[in-house]
């Protein structure tokens, strides 16, 4: 297995996170991001004993994309400062079935989780464990009724944006999880991480990284 290295210096690693291999170690006991990582810088510069790497933030174990690591200690904290205060920009690429009611738009939910079954819901706004959800998508194309969309997570509530879109019927493409009425097992969930934007933890300018989708169906319907 690669992962391909998109941007690296001495406080801060950006990569382009493998579909279906978990961030962290899990229960499933497979090779997880985190740990590769690691061993991947002990191994290029050489380092003994324990290797420093922070994760900051995640992503679903289908989902691939530019994901960011924190080097050192001073970039981990200031990093989770910046996702704290919604300062790290989201964006995301994703193919929902069918077509959203309007062109552009925000979406708003109260969402809970189930932590014994993995899964989210909408709940009321006073519902003691519900928190807040907020993402603004554009649709940049539409197919074979399907559609490609652009999203900007404000904030980043587990399964946030496959329970939203799935909510209002438009489930995302091989999402067997919110979408079990139309995607079929072995279809690979159509959503990616195309761009991070931080301010640098050290030097105070803004770092931005993208990622594109690979040329795999359904995202190569709009290729070309």
């Amino acid at each position: 297995m690669t992962v391909p290295i998109l941007y690296e210096d001495n406080h801060l690693l950006f990569v382009e996170k493998p579909v279906n291999m978990p961030v962290q170690e899990d229960n499933s006991r497979d090779k997880d991001l985190l740990s590769f990582l690691k061993e991947d810088l002990k191994i290029r510069y050489q380092k003994p004993g324990n290797v420093y790497l922070a994760l900051v933030h995640r992503l679903d174990r289908p989902v691939g994309g530019v994901m960011v690591f924190a080097k050192t200690s001073k970039a981990a904290s200031r990093l989770s400062d910046a996702i704290r205060r919604n300062a790290m920009q989201k964006h995301y690429l994703a193919v929902v079935r069918g077509k959203p009611p309007k062109y552009h738009d925000t979406l708003e939910d109260y969402l809970v989780k189930d932590r014994h079954k993995n899964k989210v819901s909408i709940a009321g706004s006073t519902h003691k464990k519900a928190k807040k959800a907020v993402l603004e998508y554009e649709t940049i194309a539409s197919s074979n009724n399907v559609s490609l969309l652009s999203i900007r997570l404000h904030t980043g509530r587990p399964h946030q944006i496959r329970v939203q879109f799935a909510s209002r019927g438009c489930p995302l493409y091989g999402d067997q999880k919110y979408g079990t009425d139309v995607n079929q097992q072995g279809q690979q969930i159509a959503l990616w991480s195309h761009t991070l934007a931080i301010e640098h933890p050290t030097k105070k300018e803004e770092i931005k990284i993208h990622s594109n989708p690979p040329n795999d169906y359904p995202w190569n319907l709009w290729k070309g």
